[in-house]
């Protein structure tokens, strides 16, 4: 993709995929970044940033979608002074299809939000990468999040790993 605007509707189907809402952007990232991994994605390239897989041109998608009416994006503070968005899909960007790509991105948005991003950040740390042992590399690279919920991060991985995808999951469990 090269046209800025070329992403809204792709960006908008990932809201209306995972059932209508994701709350928070990246969460919103990194599902779309395991879509992308699975086979399900639309050529969405992603980088390594401070919280693992993102995509600027996704970024600049839902905002595209916002203001074609695809999505509504709801803003709100959080408790340390930021904000985090509430995304909606709109009845313009069609209705769920209860496919195998819907399966999956809603069983990646049921994964808390700190343990999706661990599952990302693992999944693209072997897969464009290239380490032997991501879920490590990880942990160091995400000390505080990953105490505790690594674990939590390889199971949500194995249960995505379960599902039909065209294109079939890094083993890294």
């Amino acid at each position: 993709m090269t046209d800025k605007n070329l992403g809204r509707r792709e960006a908008a189907e990932i809201v209306r995929d995972v059932g209508g809402c994701i709350v928070g952007r990246t969460r919103l990232q990194k599902i779309a970044y395991l879509l992308e991994l699975a086979g399900f994605g639309v050529g969405f390239r992603f980088e390594y940033r401070h919280f693992g897989p993102y995509c600027e041109e996704l970024a600049e998608g839902m905002r595209a979608a916002q203001a074609f009416g695809l999505i509504e994006e709801e803003e709100r503070p959080t408790e340390w002074g930021g904000f985090y968005s509430i995304y909606r899909s709109l009845p313009e960007v069609g209705e769920q299809i209860q496919d195998d790509r819907a399966v999956f991105a809603s069983l990646a948005a049921q994964i808390g939000a700190i343990t999706l991003e661990l599952v990302a950040t693992a999944a693209y740390l072997r897969d464009e990468v290239g380490y032997d042992d991501p879920w490590e590399e990880t942990a160091r690279l995400k000390p505080e999040k990953s105490e505790g919920r690594l674990d939590q991060a390889k199971d949500a991985y194995r249960k995505l790993l379960e599902l039909e995808t065209p294109t079939r999951l890094p083993e890294i469990v």
